[in-house]
């Protein structure tokens, strides 16, 4: 069953351990319970040992289906986890088409035997259950899910990779091709959206939910349910079942999903594409057809210089995302029962509103006037309104959250707080006076936070008794959405503080990356950096579309003008200003972005997302314009320069903090991998720098 060209490592190998359930006169089930022997804070995986684990457990149940003696199989998972996909770890092992090849055809060879055994086979989705764990569960005859399962996806094209152990074959044809790519390509792209249980049942995923207190024994009631006639499933049901959804529908969805592909990432990644050719040739294949063409494009894409990428980001921000580098230690923190935040406006109530949800403690909005205090509460009141409509919180949690949220012009409501954030206009002097005001009000143990963008925490503490308790706390916006959290040490800042902000932020559910106090500290910096030298090369005659299109090619989540208006080119210019004050030589203020924001320009496109004509007119000019590729090479040097600075200065402890941060706070690529493993690949790093940014032995 297993080729010698699967490579060997040190696989955590996942059980199939085997057991009898007894269906009265349904017969006898033999399940299969996935177990790699841990909690469930390492799930079960797929390797190929494991693989051949389950491939045993069938071998043994066979010849006693066969014989009569058992009706039907499950297969299931330990508490919490079905099983969490492929084991990444052997599939970056795979340094040759022939091993890649082997890894496919096993992972097919095993599960298609759930679905070829002549009785009915059940899969039981009591937990988290990601490629191929969806996968194993797609493969049986039916499948049950319980209601309490929060982590169902194919996240494979995030990483460069296809489901390609049934999923682009399996999937479309069960529940059709719309809700199909949705969960194979839209979710991957959209920071490797999850879905939950409910969701996936009203998709057609399983044909039964139950609740996770008694889900297992509700299943196999079920299952002898369905094993007697007295439960009828009323899909089609086996290997040789048509399609779900007409060929117009199959046409149009493919379509969908090719627009959506070309628009994010411009051809800058194969594996969506090739995951799309999949579906759309699922609907007319056999399934040994689907399954043949699922293998090859494992082969190519387990060589591919994507997936390498995409495995190095994914260990990023699974493992140092978690830890991070120079954290005090966290026995230090002080607890947080209590947060104040300054300000009212959408910033302020967007950081109100996680802190209220993830805490579930009091919080306490104020700003100048009663009327702005009122919009800020209004605001996260309808932001926990939408919740409840939609389902993610009761309605009982809503109203005790709601009640948790409170605003004051008066800042006296700090006393009792342990931790108060600043979000107010950024301008040092402002916030200065208001974190003197805080200061009068709060305990000395109160950790005081800015959620500044760039200015100086350090300046920001000069002149308060305790200094020490003053912390950058940097989010980005959308703040719901996007996971890093800048955590800024200024001069000052005492071990306690930064481990209280350290913790606040795990437990707003944030990756955290400690950051030296420098000007705009990483991502704002970099940006800047980047954006700069496109609109300085606009500023010298580039016309504006072949500035806009130029980093096309690597598939970012939105080009440079498009970035500019969701910053706004007022904050950009105001970030710009302050770059070029601190960093003359490499920063410029751009007259035309001036002139644009003197013009009261807020947004560079209209609502139809074409771009303003004022804006093009006021971009226009210049006698010194350049191509495409040379103002994308002209944006990577300067970033490769400003990364070796950033590093020579101590901004982050290694590349790897670089990496971590532009990934979860710009939206850097997965399969581009780190920024700084890009630049070191493409030769910018050693060009501009005179080194790579990382040794040749790592990623």
């Amino acid at each position: 069953m297993i080729a010698a060209d699967i490579p060997e490592f040190g696989e955590v190998v996942t059980n199939a351990i085997v057991r009898d359930v007894d269906l009265g006169p349904a017969g006898i089930l033999a399940l299969i319970t996935l177990d790699n022997g841990f909690d469930h804070t390492k799930p079960n995986t797929f390797g190929p040992r494991s693989l051949l684990s389950l491939n045993a457990a069938l071998d043994s149940i066979e010849p006693r289906v066969v014989s009569g003696e058992v009706t039907a199989v499950g297969v299931t998972g330990k508490p919490f986890i079905l099983a969490a996909g492929a084991d990444l770890d052997g599939a970056a092992l795979a340094d040759t088409r022939d091993k890649a090849l082997a890894i496919a055809r096993l992972g097919h060879a095993v599960f298609r035997r759930l679905n070829e055994l002549p009785v009915p086979s059940f899969g039981f989705v009591n937990g988290v259950a990601l490629g191929g764990g969806l996968e194993v569960a797609l493969h049986c005859t039916y499948r049950t899910l319980s209601s309490g399962v929060s982590m169902i996806a194919f996240p494979e094209t995030f990483l460069g990779l296809v489901p390609g152990w049934g999923g682009t074959y399996l999937l479309p044809r069960l529940i059709g091709p719309a809700p199909a790519l949705k969960l194979i390509i839209d979710n991957p792209l959209a920071q490797n959206k999850m879905i939950k249980a409910p969701e996936a049942f009203s998709l057609g995923i399983a044909d039964a939910m139950f609740e996770p207190a008694d889900f297992l024994e509700e299943s196999l009631r079920w299952a002898a349910g369905v094993l007697t006639g007295s439960v009828t499933v009323s899909r089609p049901v086996g290997p040789s079942a048509p399609p779900a959804g007409t060929a117009e529908e199959w046409e149009n969805a493919v379509s969908a999903a090719r627009f959506t592909v070309e628009g994010k990432l411009h051809g800058a990644a194969p594996a969506p594409v090739r995951a799309i050719d999949l579906v759309a040739a699922a609907r007319t294949r056999t399934r040994d057809e689907g399954f043949a063409a699922e293998d090859e494009a494992l082969a190519d894409l387990l060589l591919s210089p994507e997936l390498k990428a995409g495995l190095y980001a994914f260990d990023l921000t699974q493992k140092r995302a978690k830890r991070p580098s120079g954290a005090p230690d966290k026995s230090l923190a002080r607890p947080v029962t209590k947060v104040g935040v300054v300000g009212a406006g959408l910033m302020a109530a967007q950081i109100a509103l996680l802190f209220v949800r993830r805490l579930k403690v009091p919080v306490l909005l104020t700003d100048l006037d009663a009327e702005r205090v009122e919009a800020g509460v209004g605001h996260v009141h309808g932001e926990i309104a939408k919740l409840a409509e939609r389902g993610r919180v009761s309605p009982d949690e809503a109203n005790r959250l709601k009640a948790l949220v409170s605003g004051s012009v008066s800042k006296d409501g700090f006393a009792d707080a342990d931790f108060v954030i600043e979000a107010v206009f950024e301008d040092l002097g402002v916030k200065k006076k208001v974190f003197a005001e805080v200061e009068e009000i709060v305990t000395p143990e109160c950790v005081l936070a800015t959620n500044t963008s760039s200015l100086s925490v350090t300046d920001m503490a000069a002149g308060l008794r305790h200094p020490e308790r003053v912390v950058g706390f940097h989010f980005f916006n959308p703040v719901a959405v996007l996971p890093l959290l800048e955590v800024v040490r200024g001069a000052s800042t005492d071990d306690a503080s930064l481990a209280t902000a350290l913790s606040a932020g795990k437990a707003l559910k944030k990756n955290c990356v400690i950051v030296a106090d420098r000007p705009a500290f990483v991502v704002n910096r970099l940006l800047t950096r980047f954006l700069g030298e496109i609109t300085r090369a606009v500023d010298e005659g580039t016309p504006f579309e072949v500035a806009e299109h130029a980093a096309d090619e690597l598939g970012l989540p939105m080009s440079p003008f498009m970035l500019l208006q969701l910053v706004g080119p007022a904050i950009a210019l105001h970030v710009a200003e302050t770059m070029a004050g601190a960093f003359p030589d490499r920063f410029t203020v751009s007259p035309k972005l001036k002139a644009l924001v003197q013009a009261g320009k807020s947004s560079i496109y209209r609502p139809d997302f074409s771009v303003d004509p004022e804006v093009l007119s006021a971009l226009a000019g210049g006698s010194s314009p350049s191509t495409g590729p040379e103002v994308l090479q002209r944006a990577l040097e300067g970033l490769a320069q400003e990364i070796r600075i950033m590093l020579d200065e101590g901004v982050v402890a290694a590349p790897e903090d670089i990496d971590l941060c532009m990934i979860l706070g710009a939206g850097w690529p997965f399969h581009l991998g780190g920024i700084t493993p890009y630049l070191d690949r493409t030769g910018i790093s050693a060009k501009v720098t005179g080194a790579p940014f990382r040794p040749a032995s790592r990623p």
